[in-house]
């Protein structure tokens, strides 16, 4: 089992930018693709973007496109989430997740990963 804490959330004026952290510990994060979603007040929750064990494969939500990056390092069982061109619409709380049954198909819905974080606030100002 793997542990997950996401850091790096705040408030941003629109057009800012953030990076989002998820620490895992418990097991080397090389074993999971792993993934971030997001959950607005009211909303059901979206995937925003993953990546397979070594980086090489990567998936988006398409209106993220171009101003999420989404990296790893596994040697620090890091995952990131660079944000920029920051919108409104951003605001949400965002989760990463772990997907124990591949290190190297990336998947887009929730219901194929294992283990959640607890989410960080993130509120982008207009």
């Amino acid at each position: 089992q793997v542990q997950l804490v996401e850091s790096g959330g705040g408030s941003v004026q629109a057009g800012g930018s953030l990076r989002l952290s998820c620490a895992a510990s418990g097991r080397t994060l090389s074993a999971y693709v792993m993934g971030w979603f997001r959950q607005a007040p009211g909303k059901e929750r979206e995937f925003v973007a993953a990546i397979n064990w070594d980086g090489g494969r990567t998936a988006y939500t398409n209106s993220m496109k171009g101003r999420f990056t989404i990296s790893r390092d596994n040697a620090k069982n890091t995952v990131y989430l660079q944000m920029s061109s920051l919108k409104p619409e951003d605001t949400a709380i965002y989760y990463c997740a772990a997907d124990k049954s591949t290190n190297t198909v990336v998947r887009a819905s929730a219901w194929a990963y294992d283990y959640w974080g607890q989410g960080t606030q993130v509120t982008v100002s207009s």
